[in-house]
């Protein structure tokens, strides 16, 4: 997509610990999970401690080169996976540029209403189906539900903290709920959670259609970092992940490329970028 085709199974594929209550499991059971558990959590340790980085940087952004030093660590942190377009150096700092205008002036975010118009762009573009657009009351769900889970949740525990739930990304208003505008980070986010996880996107219209969002529905409780998080990520209450449900977007973008050749796609894909992250 045009922002970050990043892999959900890293997005949100955290493996949850095992319920070690249950009397089922036999002694020896229960020591092979938690070997299990603890070289999970080994080869993990390096990646989660970048990320704990990372979030810092992007909480601490009080110059330009403050924004710069974040994406960059962002984007080299991406391009151990896989190539991606934003990436490339030439275009960094657009991208840096947008995130510290965000940060510094509230009235310099990226305007939700900017990023439903340049997703539903690219939506029409590839024909995909009418259910793929999205209104701005759609987004901004999307977005409480995702900032919700990442700084409820996911961060809350050591097991789930990645470059890919950094909580610090998300532009806040005063109360500390999401903004009416973005950030730049946060709008390639965004972009990518529809692109790839749009049964997310239908979550948050069924909420819109009944006026709630997921930070108002769910209870204001403390939360417990030693519990293990079974159905927070699994649940349809907050995001639903599941990869086996159908996404309008893959099989459009799939059939314009066939018909159109990668060329006229990733053209396609610059000009959008262009119009979400427009030169002053």
């Amino acid at each position: 997509m045009i922002a970050i085709p990043l892999v959900a199974a890293l997005l949100f594929g955290s493996p949850q610990q095992a319920d070690v209550s249950q009397p089922h499991w036999t002694p020896e059971q229960l020591e092979q999970i938690r070997q299990k558990q603890e070289q999970i959590r080994q080869q993990r340790e390096p990646a989660r401690q970048r990320a704990v980085h990372i979030n810092d940087l992007a909480g601490n952004i009080h110059f330009e080169a403050d924004a710069r030093a974040f994406v960059d660590a962002v984007a080299e942190e991406l391009t151990s996976h896989r190539h991606l377009f934003w990436t490339a150096r030439s275009i960094r700092h657009r991208v840096a540029h947008a995130e510290y205008e965000a940060v510094s002036d509230p009235a310099r975010q990226i305007p939700e209403q900017r990023i439903v118009d340049v997703w539903n762009e690219y939506v029409r573009e590839i024909d995909a189906p009418e259910e793929a657009l999205v209104t701005v009351a759609e987004l901004h769900n999307l977005r409480d539900s995702m900032y919700l889970g990442a700084s409820r949740y996911a961060w809350q525990r050591e097991l789930t903290q990645s470059i890919w739930t950094m909580p610090n990304i998300y532009a806040l208003d005063a109360d500390g709920k999401v903004a009416s505008g973005c950030r730049a980070l946060e709008a390639l986010k965004i972009i990518h959670d529809m692109h790839d996880l749009f049964e997310n996107v239908r979550s948050a219209r069924e909420r819109v259609q009944k006026g709630v969002l997921a930070s108002e529905a769910l209870p204001q409780r403390p939360l417990n970092p030693a519990q293990p998080p079974r159905a927070v990520f699994s649940s349809g209450a907050l995001l639903a992940i599941s990869t086996s449900m159908r996404n309008p977007i893959q099989p459009a973008v799939d059939r314009y490329q066939r018909e159109h050749g990668e060329h006229a796609y990733q053209q396609l894909l610059r000009r959008l970028f262009a119009e979400l992250f427009p030169a002053d």
